[in-house]
């Protein structure tokens, strides 16, 4: 992909220590882009900035927790006088798996603090820098479960679609501005990070099961090629970004029967479950 629309440009990428974050800061940083890289894991962090020094991109990495209002605030000060950012990457986030009868409601909070707080907060603080540059470009992170909702993961998916109302609606209040900044928003299907692993679970989940399925048979999209489509999409100007093969048959299906996948979805969860359980066990 050509890289000329990222070539020396200043970006901030919050969730930048792993995954799709990690993946897109060091594929940005062979464009040598100017990188502000922000994640709450110390370690991990410093990891993607080595890498991306390592590549020849000027690097200044920060611990940020996205959900902390105040911290957010405070950094985006600091990239102000470095010279401000006009690309603005929110990859920062978080899982919980389980039904809600089933689910303490702290974990409800915690997700919705990082994925819908977390891009509110960061995207809102940064907007003045991004309005001053003459071609600003916000990036969020819905899912596939932001296009359509799934039993088991009632706290992810409701913050996923409201990114994706909010981003939504920030396009259409620019648009009416007739502001320079242009808005995407990215519903990748699952790709092979660590998101599930490290998410929350309800007291009824099995962990490792869950993980080694995601893992094993579900996430076929590399982070790298999650990074790559994602960038292709922003240098397009394309408002909604398909991420993976599954986040496409997703889409497709949710234009294709409405609200009737909330009809069909169960039905075929339910005879999964009943095939899954009249297998024999292995002693």
């Amino acid at each position: 992909m050509n890289g000329d629309y990222f070539a020396g440009r200043p970006a901030l990428i919050t969730g930048a220590g792993a995954g799709i974050g990690r993946a897109l800061a060091l594929r940005l940083a062979g464009y040598r882009t100017r990188l502000t890289l922000w994640d709450r894991d110390a370690d991990g962090l410093e990891r993607t900035a080595e890498g991306c020094r390592r590549a020849g991109a000027e690097v200044h990495a920060c611990v940020v927790d996205v959900s902390d209002r105040a911290a957010v605030i405070e950094a985006v000060v600091s990239v102000g006088e470095r010279g401000g950012a006009d690309l603005l990457f929110c990859l920062a986030g978080t899982i919980h798996t389980g039904t809600l009868q089933d689910s303490d409601l702290s974990d409800f909070d915690h997700v919705m603090a990082v994925n819908f707080w977390g891009t509110v907060n960061t995207v809102k603080a940064l907007l003045p820098q991004l309005l001053a540059s003459d071609r600003g470009h916000v990036v969020t992170v819905s899912s596939a479960f932001g296009l359509m909702a799934v039993p088991r993961f009632s706290a992810y998916c409701a913050t996923k679609f409201a990114v994706r109302g909010f981003t939504e609606a920030l396009r259409q209040e620019l648009a009416v501005t007739s502001s320079a900044v242009q808005v995407s928003c990215a519903y990748p299907g699952a790709v092979r990070t660590s998101i599930v692993r490290n998410g929350r679970f309800a007291i009824t989940e099995d962990r490792d099961a869950i993980s080694g399925r995601f893992d094993g048979a579900l996430a076929r999209t590399t982070p790298e090629q999650a990074a790559a489509a994602i960038l292709r999409g922003v240098r397009r100007g394309r408002p909604r970004i398909l991420v993976g093969a599954d986040a496409h048959l997703v889409s497709a299906l949710v234009r294709m029967t409405g609200a009737g996948y909330q009809r069909i979805l169960p039905r075929i969860l339910k005879r999964t479950t009943t095939l899954d359980r009249s297998q024999p066990r292995r002693p």
